[in-house]
């Protein structure tokens, strides 16, 4: 007994006329009174009497719709059922500042990879903030430094990024190829608002400290690269950011040596998270580490003001 036969069944019972009941199922008369039969002489009963004049249902016919209507019901609900637990997972996802493109490049893989698994929701929010909602539930993955990650947050590394410093055009350091990172300690280094970013912040001042000076703090602090290219396209100050920022028109990005340091980003969640959404992202960002050679940073600068190439990706 096949399923087709069932539907074909309902259609004949309720049109009690073979040819209409052809039409409806886009099949020839004769095929369909073939299928009918073959289901009766599977059943051993016959469900329809049949004559030149009329056609209607027996008893055992009548049992026979109602009966199989409801397995019918049953089997359409089934498939929806299963249709809508393949329906995308939600996830949301901080990104930390949007002039960095970590985050962006690991998502446009997860769409690339997995289009209509996985729903993505963008949340741009500090690291403490990320802590926050992921703490909350109101957030399902995070990036930036996971040196002070709280207990319940999972982490893993996915980039070590090389440190350089952005300067406006016109900048006394901005016609080197690479700066020492002692070279900074006479200029007025810009720092990110502290309770925005402040592991950010502290691993340039750890960064200076190495080097054997204390940073020079420019008066006032910024929430984004946004807010930071004027100040910088008018060279009151430089920023020291990782290779990953975005070019911005108006300002070069110096690699910093002696010492080379990366900064190290990692993906931030949930421990008790164990959904397959979040562990196809996770998937995801490690090939793309992987292909794009996040975690072999080179050991020579790349070449000063030159945005980094990025390796075509593809998951498939």
């Amino acid at each position: 007994m096949e399923i087709r036969q069932l539907r074909f069944f309902v259609t004949v019972a309720e049109e009690l006329h073979f040819g209409r009941a052809a039409a409806r199922e886009h099949i020839v008369q004769s095929a369909l009174s073939q299928q009918i039969q073959r289901l009766e002489r599977e059943l051993g009963v016959a469900l329809l009497e049949r004559t030149t004049h009329y056609v209607r249902l027996t008893p055992a016919g009548d049992v026979m719709l109602s009966e199989t209507r409801r397995i019918l019901h049953n089997l359409d609900h089934a498939v929806a059922a299963t249709r809508a637990a393949t329906v995308a997972a939600e996830l949301r996802v901080a990104v930390g500042d949007a002039s960095f493109d970590t985050m962006p490049l690991i998502l446009d893989a997860v769409r690339d990879h997995l289009p209509a698994l996985i729903e993505i929701h963008h949340v741009e929010a500090g690291v403490p903030e990320q802590y926050r909602l992921l703490a909350e539930g109101r957030l399902d993955i995070g990036i930036g430094r996971a040196a002070h990650a709280p207990n319940g947050i999972a982490s893993q590394i996915v980039r070590l990024d090389p440190m350089g410093v952005l300067v406006g055009d016109g900048h006394r350091l901005g016609d080197r190829d690479a700066v020492a990172v002692a070279d900074l300690a006479d200029t007025a280094l810009l720092f990110a608002d502290e309770t925005r970013a402040p592991e950010y912040n502290q691993f340039v001042r750890d960064l200076c400290l190495l080097s054997g000076f204390i940073p020079t703090v420019f008066p006032g602090t910024v929430q984004s690269m946004m807010c930071a290219r004027i100040l910088l396209r008018e060279r009151r100050c430089a920023l020291c950011v990782p290779r990953s920022c975005t070019p911005i028109p108006g300002l070069r990005w110096l690699p910093l040596i002696e010492p080379a340091t990366c900064y190290p980003w990692s993906l931030l969640w949930r421990a008790s998270d164990d959904s397959e959404a979040l562990h196809w992202v996770l998937c995801c960002a490690k090939s793309v580490s992987t292909k794009c050679g996040w975690m072999s940073p080179p050991t020579t600068p790349p070449e000063a003001g030159v945005a980094p190439g990025i390796p075509a990706v593809s998951l498939r």
